[in-house]
């Protein structure tokens, strides 16, 4: 028998049971469990009908999703995610997510489960791997919650293990001059490429012949070979809108370009020929290029620990300490947002600090310098 009264319906089981069900956007929700007396079926309605009312409410029934299946839902749920970020984004729930929360029912996931997974990672992990697998499980309960297959995520509340930050380093102008140095020859451009450009090193091995000018003095990145599903090389835009750019290159570095091109047997004829290439001639793969490549380089000039992506940090450090505006810097880095210019790359250099300080001071204390020295001592 149902009883239709107000707000949604009950009936009643033939074990002796009530289920609760209602209308909402022109689907049937049924109440995930059933009640022992119309009073408390009649009580689960009231309190839907309210969730509706406040604008809290989410689909009773989804919450009997298991997170293996909701995650496969979030990985599909954004097509033009980057093949790196996903490959990541799989490597994260596989290995360290679903193995703990795989078969559990998304509703009865607590805040108490989610904080207990992140302790048990920070035994044998480090706490920035800690916190990028967090971020994967905050995003896919954040997708439950914006679909409506949750009122509010477990993720709440969670203490994360704290991540020092790494010491970065920033190459000087002579140091930059001994990694390339002891870079075999047909690899010597992308130091000054990263260096001089602050070009990322995927953008640095997507480069084609037709992205350069040697003429005009300018060097357009619309490519970047990136790390796919099981590390394979693949051709992929940018990181963001703002990494399509088109930017000058000084005289000394077209004509660095021209040479290597020469060596390498390019003309304008090979547009879609790569500059960089592997000795089987082909595209560039980041693992290879950093053991066989980039490792022997810096250690042969002393300068062990440096990565290729410090080169970049180099470059942003020398346009702020040349007082570049912002906005040119921001264009030429291919940053969508300022403040990652300041925040990531701008780090301050003893010579800029020096002479901050010398700045300062004559602007503060200079005249009460001068002063206090022709004052005579009192006697």
């Amino acid at each position: 028998m149902t009883a239709h009264r107000g707000f949604g319906s009950v009936r009643e089981l033939p074990s002796k049971r009530y289920q609760a069900s209602y209308w909402h956007e022109g689907v049937r929700h049924k109440a995930p469990r059933t009640f022992r007396t119309q009073t408390d079926t009649r009580d689960w309605l009231t309190s839907e009908k309210a969730k509706l009312l406040r604008g809290d409410w989410s689909d009773p029934g989804a919450g009997s999703l298991r997170f293996d299946a909701l995650s496969l839902q979030w990985t599909e749920s954004n097509p033009a995610k980057r093949e790196s970020t996903r490959s990541r984004d799989e490597i994260s729930l596989r290995v360290h997510i679903l193995p703990s929360l795989g078969g559990r029912r998304i509703a009865m996931v607590t805040p108490v489960d989610i904080q207990n997974l992140v302790n048990e990672w920070s035994t044998n992990q480090a706490p920035r791997t800690v916190r990028r697998n967090y971020d994967v499980l905050r995003a896919v309960f954040g997708y439950a919650v914006r679909i409506d297959y949750l009122a509010r995520t477990p993720c709440r509340n969670i203490r994360l293990p704290e991540a020092s930050t790494p010491q970065r380093v920033v190459p000087s102008p002579s140091e930059v001059s001994r990694i390339a140095e002891s870079m075999p020859e047909p690899y010597r451009l992308t130091v000054w490429l990263g260096a001089v450009l602050g070009l990322r090193w995927g953008e640095v091995a997507g480069l084609r012949v037709k992205n350069v000018d040697v003429l005009g003095k300018t060097l357009s990145v619309v490519e970047q070979l990136t790390r796919g599903k099981g590390g394979r090389s693949i051709v992929g835009r940018p990181k963001s809108l703002a990494g399509i750019r088109t930017i000058s290159i000084p005289a000394a570095l077209a004509d660095l370009v021209a040479e290597h091109m020469s060596q390498a047997g390019l003309t304008a004829v090979d547009r879609d020929s790569y500059l960089f290439v592997s000795d089987s001639g082909t595209p560039l793969d980041y693992s290879n290029f950093r053991r066989r490549i980039w490792l022997p380089a810096i250690a042969s000039a002393g300068m062990s620990g440096v990565g290729f992506h410090d080169l970049r940090r180099a470059a942003a450090t020398a346009l702020v300490g040349e007082r570049i505006d912002i906005k040119t810097a921001q264009t030429r880095l291919g940053h969508a947002d300022p403040r990652l210019t300041l925040a990531l790359y701008a780090q301050a250099t003893t010579e800029n600090d020096v002479a901050a300080a010398t700045r300062l001071g004559a602007k503060f204390l200079g005249s009460s310098l001068t002063e206090s020295t022709r004052r005579p001592a009192a006697s």
